[in-house]
Formats: structure tokens, sequence, C-alpha cells
């Protein structure tokens, strides 16, 4: 779980091309990757690096970014993991299930013992100085920094330049943009100006998402849902997706709602059972919603924040 904490909390997470028809843009559109789904195509990822792009791949391993690949219709070959029970529960049904385990640092042997076609990186420190030649003797490796989209709408269409699903990629943000416009005006109708914090409680350890990031980028920026001063202080020039809270810090929180993410079920009755949080609207209403560890609220991604949506919804009874 440590592993995974430091993973999560340092994940922070466009070419275009041109066409015409004379030889010289041709080759201008191959190496700035605007070209027909289904050719090879030449592309430069997020480190500078040219990379050929395969005609069709069908091994792919992208960890950390199975959510966008699914969300593309593209089945990778290998799924992310900090230790065997570190997974990305909420996408196993979505097309994960089964599927091998990478480690997060992707080691060598295990990244070329499951003979991939393409390598989609999402960190470009994991494959700093002489790592990325490495890499691309296995197979060609692109990378998506993470870390450089504040938006998942940012990543899924930097993702969909690799596969040329643009179109899938803009047509699945706007599906997440309509179930956003519904349940905010739901909402706005049912909970009208309350409040709302995601906690996570692992290690003996509490976290709040941070306001622009995570969950709580659903919850406030989408859903419309308060921010409660807590959230606001902690967040204010902190790029961290989920932020430590003191134990302290909860003692003056005025919070209508909390989504517990705990590590085990019934942590949030064990957590919130401390004096400092009995005086909480939240927690003397009986509105704490436990959600567990493996949920999509520890994610970003169009599967991810579409699936937090609707357990908002369930949660504040507007389904």
């Amino acid at each position: 779980m440590k592993k995974l904490l430091s993973i999560l909390l340092g994940v922070s997470i466009f070419l275009a091309g041109c066409s015409n028809t004379s030889d010289d843009t041709a080759q201008n559109e191959s190496e700035e990757g605007a070209s027909e789904e289904g050719e090879e195509r030449v592309l430069t990822d997020d480190a500078g690096n040219e990379v050929t792009i395969p005609s069709n791949p069908e091994r792919i391993i992208g960890t950390y970014l199975e959510d966008d690949l699914l969300a593309l219709e593209e089945t990778p070959i290998a799924q992310w993991t900090v230790g065997e029970d570190s997974v990305q529960d909420y996408l196993q049904d979505e097309g994960l299930e089964g599927l091998p385990l990478m480690p997060f640092d992707l080691p060598f042997e295990s990244v070329a013992a499951e003979e991939p076609d393409l390598l989609l990186i999402s960190s470009a420190d994991t494959v700093e100085g002489d790592k990325y030649e490495s890499y691309s003797k296995i197979a060609p490796t692109f990378v998506v920094d993470s870390g450089s989209y504040d938006d998942w709408r940012d990543r899924l269409t930097r993702v969909s330049e690799v596969f040329g699903k643009e179109d899938l990629a803009e047509e699945k943000i706007n599906e997440y943009n309509e179930l956003v416009d519904q349940a905010s005006t739901e909402l706005s109708e049912e909970v009208n100006n309350e409040s709302a914090i995601a906690v996570w409680y692992t290690g003996g350890s509490f976290f709040i998402s941070n306001k622009d990031k995570s969950s709580g980028e659903v919850l406030y920026n989408d859903l419309g849902l308060t921010a409660p001063d807590l959230v606001e202080e902690l967040s204010a020039d902190n790029e961290t997706p989920w932020i430590e809270a003191s134990l302290e810090s909860f003692a003056e929180l005025d919070v209508d709602h909390i989504f517990f993410i705990a590590d085990a079920e019934g942590d949030s009755e064990k957590a919130l059972a401390d004096n400092v949080f009995q005086n909480i609207p939240a927690v003397e209403n009986g509105n704490v919603y436990e959600l567990e560890q493996g949920n999509s609220w520890l994610y970003s991604g169009y599967i991810a924040n579409s699936l937090i949506v609707e357990d908002v919804e369930e949660a504040l009874g507007t389904n």
C-alpha cells in the first residue's frame, strides 16, 4: 500500500498533422502523425522521440493508461500493478480481468516476456537515461507523460492519436460531458449548494482529493458541489492529486457529505469514531459513503470519472 500511495501521489496525470497531395506534404504527414488509421506512422512522443507506430498494433502494453486504452476499444496484454493486491479493480470488468500483471516500474525482462508490438509509457521518468533505448529494442516505445495532462480529456486525446482514433476520443468526451450535464442538473435540484469531500484513509493516514484533480475534479468542477474550506486551503498551489491532512485539521471541517475511500470494509466507522469527527455535519447526519480502495475514486479517466459520477448520483439519491 505504501508503494501504491507513492505512485498515486506522484501521478499527476498535441500534435496535429496536415494533409495534402504533394509528396513533401505527405512526408510531413508521416512525421507529424496525421495519416489514415491502419497505416504505419511516425509520431513524436511527449519526450521528443520520433516513434514509428506499427499499423494496427495488437500486443499493447500501456500500464497506468489502461483507462484510456479501454475507452478507445484497445485491450492491453498486461495490466499495471504494485503487488498482486494493488490492481485497478474498477477496470477488471471493463476488460482487464485475467490479464497478466505488469509491475509499475516496468522491468525489462517482464516487458520482453510479453512480446509487445507497442509500448506506451505513462511517465517520462520511467525512460530516463539509457532506459528508453533499452525499451525501444523490445518494441516501439511511445511516451505519454501523464503528469503533463491535468485534464484526462487531453490525455485521452493524446493516446487516441497513437491509434488514429481521435474521433472516438471526441465521442467519449462528449458522452461524458452529457452525463455530467444531466447529473449536475439533478444535483442542483436535490442538494443545492451542499458541500462534499473525498477522504482516502490508508495506512493510518488521511488524504483528501485535490480540488482540481482526481475525484475532486468530478465533485467540484464537473458536478458543481461546494468544496469545504479544508479542501480550498490544502489545494491552493498544490499539484498533488491526494493531499495528506492531519487529524487535527478535520476538527473544524464543515461538510455535508463525505465520500470515504477505505482500505477495508468498515474502516470509515473505525476512523471516524475519533472525537474530532463528531461535530462534522456529514457524520452527524449519517452522510458518509464508504467506497472500497480499488474503486475508481483514486483514478482519473473516461471510465473512472463516469463511475464516480454514478456513485455520487446513487449516494445523493438522484437516481
